[in-house]
């Protein structure tokens, strides 16, 4: 009898559109064969060390240092990337409101639904928060409300400003916002302080992160095949990443389709000589890889390679420019200037995007780098670095990387890529 990884993994390969070929099926067993450049793959899963409980208390305490400075009493946090990166907690977002509320003085308590008290404790006890931390249950019919108002009265907080950033929602920054004595501020300054730089361990989780997906990437490269839909690379990349022991995945756009930045639905066929565009990534101990590679099944056009040259450039343009000090908006304004001076212009007709993000336990995080932001780079931040060219019923090309800057300048995590043809 078959298992179900037996199951699950038969099924994968059969998403692929390739299941009855009998080159890629091992009829004895039941079970897929991988691509040969998949199944050369080996795990890099020990690679990737936990962040600490120690190093969640520091942040913690930076946090505080925060919101003392910004006259914060206290941070409210749920279900989130900022929730996990000061406390360890992993929790979903439904309308039911799990807080934690971090004082700037004094102890952090739960706010939490009733029936999810025990694993709400069990995840907070084993991380930074300790069983010294206060959990405040709510029954279905109560207000978690009242409980917040009452965690802020025991340490002394009767009356309160709250942070909260601006990924909680609107409901539950508006309920705390209406207990007397309470007013609600933004958060960001706090959250965005502390997680905008990274140290050196979040780098080295991004660095691994981003290999990881540039293998993937490779692997499914290798194994491409004139016939292919978008979906069926797309599985192919899925399953690299699970080979190298991370769950990733990327979007794929085909042909006239990767003019389009982000794609389209519409059903794609891989033919010779067409260009495919992919973008997308993986975690590593929450924390993300961003990668873009653009290349062609077979033999590129004159057209193509002269549009990549500029693309190459002005990505390295842009890594070449970054450094401390530097305002966000001029990295911006130095690819651009490559790929307009090159002809496709003016600003955003062809290059339609700003040229990257900053990122961490989000693929998308403060601060980007677009016009208008006159914030100076410092060290340890992480952005993406990815210009485009968009030819609308020609074809796009974009190279992504992610970038960190440092004390001397700026590097890529990766390698760029190169060549249409070889891209890796």
């Amino acid at each position: 009898m078959s298992s179900r990884r037996d199951f699950v993994a038969l099924s994968a390969v059969g998403a692929l559109g390739i299941a009855a070929r009998p080159t890629e099926l091992v009829s004895e067993a039941q079970s897929p064969v991988l691509p040969p450049a998949i199944q050369a793959l080996t795990s890099m899963k020990a690679q990737a060390k936990a962040i600490t409980i120690d190093e969640r208390k520091t942040r913690l305490e930076k946090a505080r240092g925060l919101m003392r400075a910004n006259g914060i009493d206290a941070l409210m946090l749920t279900g989130g990337t900022s929730m996990e990166y000061f406390t360890g907690i992993r929790w979903g977002l439904s309308e039911r409101l799990l807080a934690a509320v971090i004082p700037s003085k004094g102890s952090a308590f739960l706010v939490t639904p009733k029936f999810e008290e025990g694993r709400a404790m069990e995840q907070a006890h084993q991380g930074p928060l300790g069983s010294d931390a206060d959990v405040y249950a709510w029954e279905e019919d109560e207000s978690p409300y009242a409980l917040v108002a009452k965690g802020l009265k025991a340490r002394g907080l009767s009356t309160a400003t709250i942070g909260t950033e601006e990924t909680v929602r609107f409901v539950f920054a508006d309920g705390a916002a209406h207990l007397p004595g309470v007013k609600v501020v933004s958060g960001t300054p706090v959250t965005a302080g502390c997680r905008t730089i990274k140290d050196a361990h979040e780098i080295a989780l991004m660095r691994l992160a981003s290999q990881v997906t540039l293998k993937a990437y490779e692997a499914a490269w290798k194994s491409l095949k004139e016939g292919m839909t978008q979906s069926d690379f797309a599985k192919l990349v899925e399953l690299a990443h699970r080979q190298l022991g991370f769950e990733g995945s990327a979007g794929v756009q085909v042909g006239t389709y990767s003019a389009l930045p982000h794609g389209s639905a519409t059903p794609q066929v891989v033919r010779e000589g067409t260009i495919l565009l992919i973008d997308g990534g993986c975690k590593v101990e929450g924390y993300s890889s961003d990668l873009s590679r653009t290349f062609v099944l077979g033999k590129a056009t004159q057209r193509m390679k002269d549009v990549f040259e500029v693309e190459h450039k002005a990505q390295t343009t842009a890594v070449k420019t970054a450094r401390p000090g530097l305002a966000c908006e001029a990295v911006d304004a130095a690819a651009r200037k490559v790929i307009t001076d090159a002809g496709f212009g003016p600003d955003y007709k062809f290059f339609t995007h700003r040229v990257g993000h900053g990122m961490g336990m989000d693929g998308h995080e403060w601060p980007y780098l677009v016009r208008g932001n006159k914030l100076p780079l410092a060290p340890g931040m992480v952005f993406s670095d990815e210009p485009g060219i968009y030819i609308p019923g020609e074809f796009g090309i974009r190279l992504e990387d992610d970038m960190v800057i440092t004390e001397a300048g700026a590097e890529l995590m990766t390698p760029q890529s190169n060549s249409l043809e070889k891209p890796f």
